[in-house]
């Protein structure tokens, strides 16, 4: 069975207030006092109260904040304030609202994970980044993979299997030789890691209304865990993904170095 793709385009056209600014920190001492900065110099609201939340820190709080804030309609707005910064924007404390008044608004949809475990729990999570499958224990995985309801690979051994966004493709994905995905392709990275068999297989893009179930096989002999970005699920038996059709983020870039230029820059990187 086909399944039409999300028929809302990754980048729309929004306008925002930057009036009322939340600010969220992670606990480093440097993302600290640049809240405490930040905070005397534009006023710090409640983020139910904001117009923009600014997240400060690294990718890791971005992906928090965007996860406790997805579905909001408020726009996010990350400066570097940590070790990894893809999604941030640099940090600068002149001018903030006349920045975020300029910045390019990018409409993110995240991934809907099913996973049913070995007792029959079901489990649902949502993945900004991405979703992954890997072994548990010594042994390999053994995995059947099936895209709109059609068997593709009846056996792929291997340590495990990512379904990356485009905004996750230069994460986990890029890290396993998947391929980096440009923020308004509409389009998923299917990508095994340490694929054993069949060995020369080397992923697939997806359109993104594809549904992609896995099944795990000899699954009491070769345990896997499934994982949507940090949430982590053991011993599952079978995961099915697809793109959100009904929940977005809003993240946002400076207009003279936006996602489109990261990812461009990442591409030719040697």
């Amino acid at each position: 069975m086909n399944h039409s793709p999300p028929t809302h385009p990754p980048e729309t056209v929004h306008s925002f207030s930057t009036d009322k600014l939340a600010f969220i920190a992670s606990d480093t001492a440097e993302a600290t006092a640049a809240l405490e900065s930040l905070s005397e110099k534009y006023g710090n609201v409640a983020a139910e109260d904001a117009d923009v939340i600014v997240a400060l820190g690294g990718d890791g709080l971005m992906l928090q904040t965007l996860h406790a804030h997805i579905g909001g309609g408020k726009p996010i707005y990350g400066m570097n304030r940590g070790s990894v910064g893809f999604l941030m924007n640099e940090y600068r404390e002149d001018n903030l609202r006349e920045r975020l008044a300029k910045a390019d608004i990018t409409t993110i949809r995240p991934l809907e994970m099913k996973a049913t475990d070995d007792t029959g729990a079901v489990h649902m999570a949502m993945a900004i980044n991405e979703v992954s499958l890997l072994r548990q224990t010594s042994q390999a995985a053994r995995l059947r993979i099936s895209v709109d309801g059609r068997v593709r690979l009846k056996e792929l051994i291997c340590d495990g299997i990512i379904v990356a966004t485009p905004a996750g493709s230069t994460a986990y994905n890029l890290s396993a030789h998947g391929p980096i995905l440009p923020i308004t392709a509409q389009l998923l990275a299917l990508t095994p890691i340490s694929a054993f068999r069949p060995r020369r297989w080397r992923g697939a893009l997806l359109p993104n209304g594809a549904h992609v179930d896995i099944e795990i096989l000899e699954h009491e002999k070769r345990p896997v865990s499934a994982s949507a970005d940090h949430r982590e699920f053991r011993r599952v038996l079978h995961v099915s993904i697809r793109e959100s059709v009904e929940t977005e983020g809003l993240i946002m870039f400076d207009s003279d170095h936006g996602w489109d230029e990261r990812i461009l820059t990442e591409m030719f990187r040697y």
